[in-house]
C-alpha cells in the first residue's frame, strides 16, 4: 500500500466517524402535543403556506404561513369546529392531528400524528 492511499483511508475513516453521530441522532418530532399545547415545526428549508391543523377530524386552526425552521404553537382551546364549538380538554382527549399546507414550490405538505399515523 502506498503512503498516499493510507492517508486517504485514514481521512475517510475520520470523516465517517465524525459524521456518525449526526447521522444516527434521533430526529425531532414535527408535531408535539404537550400540556394542552400543539406545536408544529417546519423542519424543511421552504416556507409552508395555508397551514391547516385538524385535531380529531373536527377541530381546526392554522396560520397563513409557517417559515422554514420555525414553529406554530397553539393551545388546544383555540381549535374549533365549523359550528364554533371549541376543543375542551376536560371532556376530550387528542386522538390524532393532521397538518396540511403547501410548500413554497407548490407541493402539498401532509403530516399526521396519532391514530392514523403509520407505525
Amino acid at each position: 500500500m502506498r503512503p498516499a492511499d493510507s492517508i486517504v483511508r485514514r481521512g475517510l475513516l475520520v470523516l465517517a466517524l465524525v459524521g456518525l453521530p449526526a447521522g444516527c441522532s434521533t430526529p425531532r418530532d414535527v408535531i408535539i402535543v404537550d400540556e394542552g399545547i400543539v406545536t408544529v415545526e417546519n423542519q424543511t428549508d421552504q416556507e409552508w403556506r395555508s397551514v391547516r391543523v385538524t385535531v380529531n377530524d373536527h377541530f381546526t386552526g392554522g396560520a397563513p404561513s409557517l417559515p422554514a425552521g420555525s414553529r406554530l404553537t397553539a393551545q388546544l382551546s383555540q381549535f374549533q369546529t365549523g359550528l364554533g364549538q371549541k376543543f375542551d380538554r376536560r371532556r376530550q382527549s387528542v386522538v390524532k392531528i393532521e397538518v396540511t399546507a403547501t410548500s413554497a414550490d407548490g407541493k402539498p405538505v401532509a403530516l399526521k400524528w396519532g391514530a392514523d399515523q403509520p407505525k
